[in-house]
């Protein structure tokens, strides 16, 4: 298996074996999946991410491991389902006390005994930092437990009480009154990479923007504002300022990489936790948004950029996942899973090398949870171009081909009963080998007042 592992690394462009690649992982919060000019829209502007697809691969089939952001951050460093981890909500979740599901007594933190992605690359003689939101336990669960070498801003906090110093995040000491968040998360990213620039470094950085409060430097909010067309799908000002905020944080990133001589060394992922906020931008033609059931709520932008290995304006259409970065690093690093280890994620490298040889059966999703934008738990699964939905209210399903109706507007389990039998049969086996926990009857229910 490793002398395997060791040739398919020996024939990757531009890897030599004793030269171990760096990882680049930039987490943006709320952003939907066409969010972006490269992605289609009008508005919002994003010259120094769309110069990063054309030089490198899009997915068109990007998805988040759920539909809010604490389980696919999660994912993310452990390689598995939410699912199994048993952390399926946002920290600390959202209660509905007189719903007619309860949910499960689900797990609130990362456990510290999970094997995570920086403490298996540290092994191997990498250096990590975090730079932004964490959001997966108190101080007893922070970045340093599992394995993050620096950080700056991880706490707790799912938001930031402010995008202006002072912002409230002990984790982020001093600065100049006023300065932008995403500017000083960007100013010690930059120096993270130089620091660290003669090593191999796993750099990751998960922007608070562009989750709420949408607060942006007046400059660029008034440049939207003048823009701005009332019945544009993008058309909020502040959210698009923004989002340009971040990408001059790519731009300045991927600079400094330059400026560094490290680009052809590192491998840089750019990608979102869950869809887009409907109250602040639209993801059509996906249906819905963050906190749904539907694939506005899960599917994501996802551009990977590695000259010299990934060629440039290469597109990929097979569907892939959150947690299929942590086996991706590990191979590429050369580093074996442990013997007892469960990784529920794919390696990407097949599809990163554009050869064949990548094959999974189908994604899952399972959030056992009421969400703020959604009046339903849910289960999913994505087989193909088929996608069933599972509402677990009173388990009736939905099933679409998202070959004809990427916005999932016809519901077709009526007229394909086998089809949706089939993968209703496969979402429940998947379930149960996960050990998936379930919500439960509510004792304390009201229904809706008519």
């Amino acid at each position: 298996m490793r002398i395997a592992l060791a040739l398919a690394l020996l024939l990757l462009p531009g890897f030599a074996a004793e030269d171990k690649p760096n990882f680049v992982f930039i987490l943006i919060d709320d952003l939907g999946a066409t969010d972006l000019s490269c992605a289609g829209s009008t508005f919002y502007e994003t010259p120094n991410i769309d110069r990063l697809a054309a030089g490198g691969m899009t997915f068109k089939n990007g998805y988040s491991a759920c539909t809010v952001c604490s389980p696919t951050r999660a994912s993310l460093l452990t390689g598995k389902y939410p699912a199994r981890l048993h952390l399926t909500n946002w920290i600390p979740g959202y209660s509905l006390p007189k719903a007619k599901l309860r949910p499960p007594d689900w797990t609130q933190s990362l456990p510290l005994d999970e094997i995570s992605l920086p403490r298996t690359l540290k092994g191997a003689g990498y250096v990590s930092g975090i730079f932004g939101k964490w959001h997966l336990g108190d101080e007893h669960h922070s970045p340093e437990k599992f394995g993050f070498d620096v950080n700056v801003g991880g706490t707790h906090q799912g938001h930031p009480p402010s995008y202006f110093n002072p912002y409230k995040i002990p984790t982020i000491p001093g600065g100049e009154k006023g300065e932008y968040l995403t500017d000083r998360l960007t100013d010690d990213a930059v120096r993270f990479l130089k620091d660290n620039r003669d090593k191999p470094f796993f750099l990751y950085v998960p922007h608070y923007g562009v989750h709420n409060p949408v607060q942006a430097k007046p400059e660029l909010v008034e440049k939207y504002k003048a823009k701005a067309k009332a019945d544009a799908p993008h058309r909020n000002p502040g959210y698009a300022a923004m989002i340009e905020s971040v990408d001059q944080s790519v731009g300045r990133i991927v600079a400094a990489l330059d400026e560094l001589k490290l680009r052809e060394k590192t491998l840089l992922v750019f990608t979102s936790d869950n869809g887009g906020l409907v109250t602040n931008t639209s993801n059509a033609p996906f249906r819905a948004g963050k906190g749904s059931a539907y694939e506005g709520g899960v599917r994501v932008p996802l551009l990977v950029s590695w000259p010299g290995t990934i060629a440039a304006g290469k597109t990929c259409e097979t569907p892939v996942v959150t947690l299929d970065w942590y086996p991706t690093f590990l191979e590429l690093a050369g580093v074996p899973q442990a013997p007892s280890q469960i990784v529920d994620g794919s390696s990407l490298v097949p599809l990163l090398r554009g050869k064949g040889g990548f094959a999974r059966e189908a994604i899952y999703w399972h959030y056992p949870h009421y969400s703020p934008q959604f009046p339903s738990p849910y289960g999913a699964i994505r087989q193909g171009d088929w996608r069933l939905v599972e509402f677990y209210e009173d388990n009736h399903v939905e099933l679409y081909d998202l070959k004809s109706d990427v916005g999932e507007t016809k519901d077709l389990a009526a007229e394909k009963p086998e089809k949706a039998r089939e993968l209703h049969q496969k979402l429940a086996d998947w379930r149960a080998s996960v050990g998936a926990q379930m919500p439960t009857p509510n004792p304390n229910y009201e229904p809706p007042k008519k």
